[in-house]
């Protein structure tokens, strides 16, 4: 625990502020190029918790989530090249793994950011389960790439032994995929409300969370399946009533013909804009797609605004100056 000199902070100004809700893309703990060590991961961590210690220094409700697309990944590699000594487990497993480990990271660093600030926050991971339907399209129709790298000769094996769904990735050879199924509930929503109503900031539904399904007499029961951790971030900020969802990832703000001659930045953008330009195609389904429909679900629920940018540009996002800043009018 801090020692006693430490500022509380669970001062009084925090009985009337809202919770925010900080959203980290996976993509930001492991980068383009690297190997994905723990000591990369760790660096990329304590970067991102500089920008986000300053933000709960003031006082706020903060509940954080993260991504764990590239982390999840290596773990199912690591259980396939080990899976004659030590028998694999299954990809729920793999999620929870991900989410208690990237969900450590995050704890410490941002524990030891506040420190150096001297102020006292408590931080907690919880293992959030989050409920789909057994009966989702998506697991009629698995599209998510997970896992290494196959030959042609390997597929019909696996295919047999495992009843994998595999199909040929980019012509980099074949690969797993994935159910990847609209999140329903947030099982742990109340927990995750009350600690962060009580000023502790609570870190949740990492990579989306478990991927569980209600079974008879309403048991849970995990599923192989990788929820959108943006939808599940949308679907927690509702449950928890924050009023403003902040989606921290690689690009600094929101932009339109992205990676064109003529690509332009979004600065603000009304749930009725942002509609128009994901119907219209201008958002990739696997990066600015799923956090504009996370935004549009968030919005409509009664969320007053969201911010997408970098964890750097977080600071001057929140005083209007980067980013995009998307609200219901």
């Amino acid at each position: 625990m801090f020692d006693s000199h430490y500022k509380s902070g669970y001062h009084q100004e925090m009985l009337d502020k809202p919770i925010t809700i900080i959203s980290i893309g996976g993509n930001t703990l492991i980068r383009k190029g690297e190997k994905g060590t723990i000591e990369e991961q760790f660096k990329h961590t304590e970067e991102c918790m500089t920008y986000v210690a300053k933000l709960a220094a003031q006082g706020g409700r903060i509940v954080i989530t993260h991504g764990n697309g590239p982390i999840v990944g290596n773990i199912v590699i690591r259980n396939e090249a080990a899976k004659d000594i030590i028998p694999p487990m299954p990809l729920y497993i793999c999620n929870a793994d991900s989410e208690g480990g990237i969900g450590f990271m995050i704890q410490q660093s941002l524990y030891n950011q506040l420190k150096q600030l001297n102020i006292k926050r408590e931080v907690a991971t919880i293992a959030t389960q989050v409920v789909v339907d057994k009966n989702d399209p998506a697991f009629s129709n698995p599209t998510k790439p997970i896992g290494p790298f196959y030959t042609k000769e390997d597929v019909a094996v696996i295919q047999k032994q495992k009843g994998w769904a595999i199909i040929e990735d980019s012509h980099r050879g074949y690969r797993r995929v994935v159910p990847s199924p609209k999140p329903l509930k947030v099982v742990e929503a109340d927990i995750i409300k009350k600690l962060a109503l009580d000023g502790i900031i609570v870190i949740a539904a990492g990579g989306g969370g478990v991927p569980v399904v209600e079974i008879e007499n309403s048991n849970l029961k995990g599923i192989d399946a990788v929820i959108d951790k943006d939808l599940a971030t949308a679907l927690l900020a509702k449950e928890v009533k924050a009023e403003t969802f902040i989606d921290l990832t690689s690009i600094d703000r929101v932009y339109i013909n992205f990676g064109k001659s003529d690509q332009k930045a979004l600065n603000k953008l009304t749930v009725a804009e942002a509609r128009k330009y994901l119907a219209a195609g201008e958002f990739a389904h696997g990066s600015m797609g799923p956090k504009i429909e996370a935004a549009i679900e968030f919005l409509e629920a009664g969320g007053k605004e969201v911010i997408i940018t970098t964890p750097e540009l977080l600071e001057a996002a929140m005083h209007g100056k980067a980013g995009t800043r998307i609200t219901t009018l």
